[in-house]
C-alpha cells in the first residue's frame, strides 16, 4: 500500500481556477444576504465575513472575526487547509448542503448563535469534489458577534492538534500473461524512491532538485510544483513513494538521485516488473513525466510509476487500476484517528496477450547472434493473432511493429496476386529475366536467367520480370490490391504498428518500381507477415494482441477481406516453389514451408541501408523476417520453422 496526495491543476491553471470559483463563492454568500437580515443586530454578518474571508485566503482578516485563541494560530489553521489537501478550489456558501431554502442558517439565543454552512473543496481536476455541512458557534462580545475558534469549523471531525491529510491505496499493478495465462513479467529487482514529508528541511529544495535530477531523455522531467503539493498533503510521517525505478534500466537515474538530492529515502524491493521475452511490446514501467501524463490521463500524478512504453503504456489504466483516496485526520505523532471521506479506487485487471511462449522461444532464438539489428513477426492465419513478436538489437524499438522498411522483392506477392487477378498471367506464364530491363525510363537490373516460367522466375527474386510485366496492369489496381492485403489501411490494433505505403505511381517506371518493392513502398515486418498469412490461408484478417472479451470489444478491428481463390491457388504455387527451388531454398526445413526472399539496398536521411527479407509460412504460422544488413533470411527462417 503506497500513501500519497491528490494531484492538483498544473499551476499556472490551478491559481486562476482557485480564485475564479472563490469568488463565484462569495457572490453566492452576498446574494443570500439580499432579504433584509441586517434590518436587526443578527450575526449574519459575522458568518458571511468569517467565511468570505477564509475562501478568498485572506486568513487573517478571518482571523479577526474570532474569539478563542490567537488571531495568528487561527490564521495559521485556516492556511495550512488547502496545503493540507492539496485542494484546487475551496468553496464556502451560508446553510447546509442540500438543506430547505427555507431553514434557517443561524439560530441565535440570546448572546450566543449556532450557524451552518457547506464546504465544497475539490481535491483535484479529477475526480469528486469533497460536500459537507460545517458548523460554527458565535458569541457576543462587546456588542459584535464573533465566531468562537475551533479546528471543527474547518471539519466537524477535527479536534484540537489534528491535522487533514490525504491518503491514497495504490493496489497491486495486475499482470500481462501470455496466451496460455502464464505471466510475462518476472521479479526484478527496483528501489522505491521516496520522501518522509515530516523529516524534510526544505520540501521546495528537495522536490526542485529531484525533478532537476529526473530530467529524461527528449527532456522530460517530474513537475516539482505538483510534487510539492502532494507531499505536503500526505501524512508527515508516513514513507511517501514518489517513484519505483528498476535497478537494471534506471541505474544511472538511481545512481543521480542518491548523491544529489537530500532528504530523499531508497527502500529496495522485488516485484515483478522486468518482462520475461518480446520486452519492445510489453514495455517497461518509470516515473510519471509531465508529458508521460498527458498520454496516461486522470488520475495519475507526478511521481507515479507507470507505464512508460508497448502494453504496459497503452494499457495503463486497466493494470494499474485507480487508487483508493481518503481524507484523514491525524495526531500530531502520525496516527490516522479518522477518516472523514473515501472515493473508492478502479481494481486493476490482468491484460492477457496472444503471444505463444513456445513461437516466441523460437523466435528469438532464431535472430539470436545476428550482427545486425532483426526482427521477426509470427501470426496465426486462420485468425490473425500475433503469435510471438522478437527484436534484436534495434535498441527498444519494436520495429517489428513500427519499422519502415522497402520489402524488395518480397511484395512481389502482391504484384503476382495482381498478375494473376488483372493481368491474365498464370505461373506457368513463360517470362523472361534479362540482367537489365528500362521500364519508363528507370534501369532495372537483376542477376540473369534463361527464359522460362513466371513462377521458376519469381523464386529466383528476378527483379526484371516483375518490372517487365508491370504494364499489364494499371497503377491504381496495384495499389488497391496492396490495400486487399491490408498494406496502408487502419487495422484498429490497440498498440502502435506502421501498417505500410503504397503510393500512387505517377508514371510507367514508378510503377515498375514498385513492382518490385521500391518505388516509395515501405512496409514493417507485422505487414509482411500478414501479406504471407493471405497467401497462406487466403483471406486477409486483422492483427491483434490481446485476448478476453471485455479488451477484444473495444478494438475497431479493420473487417476480413477475402482474395479470389484461384489466384490464391497461384500465389502457393509460387511459394512453395521458390522454398523448394529458389532463393529461399534454405528455409525449406520440411514440404510445409512456403516463402520468398529479397535483399535490398535503399538510401534514408543520406545513408545507404540493406535490409533482407524472408516472408513465408509454414502450416499455421505465417511470418516474416527483416534483417537490416545482408544475411541469408531464409536460413533464419529455417532456425525459426526447425
Amino acid at each position: 500500500m503506497t500513501n500519497r496526495g491528490r494531484r492538483r491543476a498544473p499551476r499556472g491553471t490551478r491559481t486562476v481556477r482557485r480564485r475564479a470559483i472563490s469568488l463565484a463563492g462569495c457572490g453566492a454568500l452576498v446574494a443570500s444576504l439580499t432579504t433584509g437580515c441586517f434590518a436587526e443586530r443578527s450575526a449574519m454578518p459575522a458568518v458571511r465575513d468569517f467565511l468570505i474571508a477564509w475562501s478568498v485566503g485572506n486568513y487573517e482578516a478571518a482571523a479577526g472575526k474570532t474569539v478563542g485563541a490567537s488571531e495568528k494560530e487561527v490564521a495559521n489553521a485556516l492556511g495550512k487547509v488547502s496545503a493540507q489537501l492539496d485542494a484546487a478550489s475551496l468553496r464556502l456558501s451560508i446553510g447546509a448542503v442540500g438543506a430547505d431554502p427555507d431553514a434557517a442558517a443561524i439560530v441565535k439565543d440570546g448572546d450566543r448563535a449556532q450557524a451552518t454552512f457547506s464546504v465544497k473543496i475539490d481535491l483535484g481536476e479529477n475526480g469528486r469534489p469533497w460536500e459537507y455541512k460545517g458548523h460554527m458557534d458565535l458569541r457576543r462580545v462587546g456588542g459584535q458577534w464573533k465566531v468562537v475558534w475551533s479546528p471543527s469549523i474547518i471539519n466537524p471531525k477535527l479536534q484540537p492538534g489534528q491535522r487533514l491529510a490525504v491518503v491514497s491505496e495504490v493496489p497491486e499493478r495486475a499482470l500481462i500473461t501470455d496466451t496460455n495465462g502464464s505471466s510475462m513479467l518476472k521479479p526484478a529487482k527496483a528501489w522505491q524512491v521516496g520522501v518522509v514529508p515530516g523529516k524534510l528541511k526544505d520540501p521546495r529544495k528537495t522536490l526542485d532538485a529531484l525533478a532537476k535530477a529526473t530530467r529524461m531523455d527528449g527532456g522530460r522531467r517530474l513537475d516539482a510544483e505538483r510534487l510539492y503539493g502532494r507531499v505536503l498533503s500526505a501524512p508527515p510521517q508516513e514513507f511517501l513513494p514518489l517513484m519505483t525505478l528498476q535497478a537494471t534500466t534506471h541505474h544511472r537515474l538511481i545512481q543521480r538521485l542518491s548523491g544529489g538530492v537530500p532528504g530523499l529515502e531508497f527502500r529496495d524491493i522485488v516485484a515483478p516488473i522486468a518482462p520475461k521475452a518480446a520486452p519492445e511490446l510489453i514495455g517497461t514501467l518509470g516515473p510519471a513525466t509531465s508529458d508521460r501524463l498527458q498520454e496516461v490521463g486522470a488520475p495519475y500524478q507526478p511521481g507515479d510509476t507507470i507505464g512508460v512504453s508497448g502494453v504496459q503504456l497503452f494499457m495503463q489504466r486497466r493494470l494499474a487500476g485507480t487508487p483508493t483516496v481518503s481524507v484523514v485526520a491525524q495526531d500530531p505523532d502520525g496516527q490516522r484517528t479518522s477518516t472523514l471521506t473515501s472515493w473508492p479506487g478502479e481494481k486493476p485487471k490482468e491484460v492477457q496477450t496472444t503471444l505463444n511462449p513456445g513461437v516466441q522461444r523460437a523466435a528469438d532464438r532464431a535472430l539470436y547472434g545476428l550482427p545486425f539489428p532483426a526482427s521477426l513477426v509470427a501470426v496465426r492465419p486462420a485468425t490473425g493473432e500475433v503469435l510471438a513478436v522478437s527484436n534484436h538489437g534495434t535498441k527498444g524499438e519494436n520495429r517489428a511493429f513500427e519499422g519502415h522498411y522497402p520489402p524488395g522483392m518480397t511484395f512481389g506477392v502482391v504484384s503476382a496476386q495482381a498478375l494473376f487477378t488483372h493481368g491474365g498471367l498464370t505461373p506457368d506464364t513463360e517470362t523472361s529475366c534479362p540482367g537489365t530491363t528500362t521500364v519508363g525510363g528507370k534501369n532495372f537490373t537483376t542477376k540473369a536467367y534463361d527464359n522460362s516460367k513466371f513462377t521458376n522466375h519469381l523464386a529466383l527474386s528476378c527483379k526484371t520480370t516483375l518490372a517487365q510485366q508491370s504494364g499489364k496492369i494499371d497503377g491504381k489496381t496495384l495499389v488497391a490490391e496492396a490495400a486487399r492485403f491490408g498494406i496502408g489501411q487502419d487495422w484498429g490494433l490497440q498498440v502502435p504498428a506502421f501498417t505500410g505505403s503504397v503510393p500512387s505511381p505517377a508514371n510507367e517506371g514508378e510503377k515498375a518500381a514498385m513492382m518490385v518493392g521500391e518505388g516509395g513502398v515501405e512496409v514493417s515486418p507485422l505487414a509482411m507477415a500478414l501479406v504471407a498469412a493471405v497467401a497462406q490461408n487466403g483471406t486477409w484478417r486483422p492483427p491483434y494482441v490481446f485476448k478476453g472479451n471485455d479488451v477484444a470489444n473495444a478494438e475497431q478491428r479493420a473487417p476480413y477481406q477475402s482474395l479470389p481463390s484461384e489466384s490464391i491457388a497461384n500465389l502457393k504455387d509460387v511459394l512453395d516453389n521458390s522454398a523448394r527451388n529458389g532463393t529461399a531454398k534454405a528455409a525449406h526445413v520440411d514440404s510445409e514451408v512456403a516463402g520468398v526472399t529479397s535483399f535490398t539496398t535503399y538510401n534514408e536521411g543520406g545513408d545507404t541501408k540493406n535490409v533482407s527479407w524472408f516472408v513465408g509460412s509454414k502450416g499455421d504460422l505465417a511470418v516474416a523476417i527483416a534483417i537490416e544488413g545482408q544475411v541469408d533470411a531464409a536460413k533464419v527462417a529455417g532456425a525459426f520453422f526447425g
